[in-house]
């Protein structure tokens, strides 16, 4: 499984990685798989809303909580902050990054219905996600199965049900996972545009842009010209700042995104006070088969991310994906969207990776479907029937 700095490709063996990932076939079977996860879950989401006493609809579910706020983001954000009948702040669109809500807006101008615009970037998305998955499971483990494996599994999450909702996970991934793969082949240029993309689609972009930075500098100390790598690093870091900077100066006050996420959706950084509180309260009292899940999954992750960096994954991977959940689990906040924050971690998928990888096809197939049927459901079951925001 390792893939250490070393294992980091030369501009010749960059050449040849898509012919190692079977080239369009293998990208069509990244987007096949992409898409067979995605029919089942939707086929799940009928079924299970269908079976409430209330049931919402297909395309109501598909839109709902952080998708509504996207879809007001997408129409102009607000100047300052947002107060309740009690003088109360309130969260408001301000909270949300840019780049989704640009493109929703961007389709909705040329005559598209605002919902579906926001959806088809969002599917759209997922097939690149897809593509760029299996590119980066290809180049990491120099195996194509690997690629594929990386897609199932991830594809197959327990809340992968929002890559097919108006939530940002898909072009998160897409371009998280598209800005690994041009620094592992050392394609600058694209680097830096990508992780750019990140830190303006969601905070975590802040992680990325990290991962990028120590990409940059492995380079750099490999003898490679210092201009490439260092501007990509600098671009990919200023996102997010230059986000909470804008949200300051619109507001006039520069701490005003953090205010705004606490006062709306209780967000605060407490060092893991809160994740621990959850965990104990939980384990010991079992309320309820939900936050138990929630719980097991919490700690699954943590679990799959030691055996991960035991495992020496290339260096810039592992540090993203230790400064990503040192975001999820270090934050306060509602406790069941913390799995899918964690979707977009990867670091927790690759010894699932590796060990399919080195597996009969047959097995690897059965034990990756039987991991997506139970997440599939696990989501679907979260939109449909679980009453609280994800």
């Amino acid at each position: 499984m390792s893939t250490t700095a070393a294992d980091a490709p030369t501009a010749t063996t960059s050449d040849r990685l898509w012919e190692l990932a079977g080239r369009w076939r293998g990208a069509g079977v990244a987007v096949g798989i992409l898409a067979l996860t995605r029919v089942v879950q939707l086929l799940l989401l009928v079924g299970l809303d269908r079976a409430t006493a209330e049931p919402t609809g297909l395309r109501a579910n598909l839109l709902i909580w952080d998708g509504g706020w996207f879809l007001r983001a997408a129409q102009g954000y607000p100047d300052g902050y947002t107060y309740g009948p009690t003088g109360a702040m309130e969260g408001n669109e301000l909270a949300f990054f840019p780049l989704y809500p640009t493109l929703i807006r961007i389709l909705s101008a040329l005559g598209f219905n605002p919902g579906s615009s926001a959806l088809a970037v969002s599917w759209l998305a997922s097939a690149g996600a897809a593509v760029a998955l299996h590119l980066l499971g290809t180049s990491l483990f120099k195996s194509r199965r690997a690629g594929w494996a990386l897609v199932g599994i991830c594809c197959g999450a327990p809340m992968s049900v929002v890559l097919s909702m108006a939530y940002t996970e898909s072009l998160f991934l897409a371009l998280l996972a598209g800005m690994l793969v041009a620094a592992h082949r050392k394609v600058w240029w694209a680097a830096g545009l990508l992780g750019l993309g990140c830190a303006l689609t969601r905070p975590t972009g802040a992680a990325a842009a990290v991962a990028l930075a120590v990409a940059a500098y492995l380079a750099v100390r490999a003898g490679e010209r210092k201009a490439p790598p260092l501007l990509a690093a600098g671009v990919a870091l200023a996102g997010v700042p230059a986000y909470l900077g804008w949200v300051g100066w619109r507001v006039g006050e520069w701490d005003a995104w953090f205010k705004i996420q606490t006062a709306g959706w209780g967000t605060s950084t407490d060092l893991g006070r809160s994740t621990v509180t959850f965990l104990a309260d939980t384990l010991t009292v079992a309320d309820g088969w939900v936050p138990m899940s929630v719980a097991l999954i919490l700690l699954a992750a943590l679990v799959a991310a030691g055996v991960a960096l035991a495992g020496r994954p290339w260096l810039p991977l592992g540090v993203y994906g230790v400064v990503a959940m040192v975001l999820v689990y270090g934050q306060a906040g509602y406790y069941h969207s913390k799995p899918r924050l964690l979707l977009p971690v990867l670091l927790t998928l690759l010894p699932a990776v590796a060990a399919a990888a080195r597996a009969r096809p047959r097995v690897a197939i059965l034990a990756i479907s039987a991991w997506a049927l139970f997440g599939l459901w696990y989501g679907a079951y979260l939109v449909a029937v679980w009453p609280y925001t994800i």
